[in-house]
């Protein structure tokens, strides 16, 4: 359970398990129920802020009747969170339970967040090129000029 401005939030097994597997990887450990937008309620499973990126477990797949993600009303309001989330330059990647029991998501996940570790570190600052550039750009008229 997750205490969060005075609402008990609870965490299902599918996002219990998925915590459990980021531990196990070794993987850096996210923010859990995250409200990504301060005017609304919306929050994901699971977000790493800083690079923007978000997981949610969509439980009651299966369920006869459906789950809260497959009625109606629930599918509304979650492709609404969603599109609000990519319009906000979120990347959210959505999972069933299943795909967590069966190591899909994890397997996944660490392919994301590992590359994304691996682009942050190799990344060079491209005003180098652009000084280099303008650098080029002056030259070419200071030639002229000297003529």
């Amino acid at each position: 359970m997750n205490t969060t401005q005075g609402f008990t939030l609870t965490i299902s097994k599918g996002e219990q398990l998925f915590m459990d597997q980021l531990m196990e990887h070794q993987l850096d450990i996210p923010k859990t129920e995250y409200r990504f937008l301060k005017k609304r309620k919306f929050r994901f499973d699971f977000a790493w802020p800083d690079r923007m990126i978000a997981m949610e477990v969509e439980g009651g797949v299966w369920m006869k009747g459906g789950g809260g993600h497959t009625t109606g009303k629930g599918y509304t309001r979650d492709l609404e969170k969603y599109n609000l989330a990519t319009l906000h330059g979120w990347e959210v990647y959505r999972f069933t339970t299943q795909d967590v029991t069966k190591e899909i998501a994890i397997a996944f996940m660490k392919n994301i967040i590992i590359n994304r570790i691996i682009m942050e570190e190799s990344y060079e600052d491209i005003s180098r090129g652009l000084m280099f550039a303008d650098h080029l750009h002056s030259s070419k008229h200071e030639a002229k000029d000297k003529r």
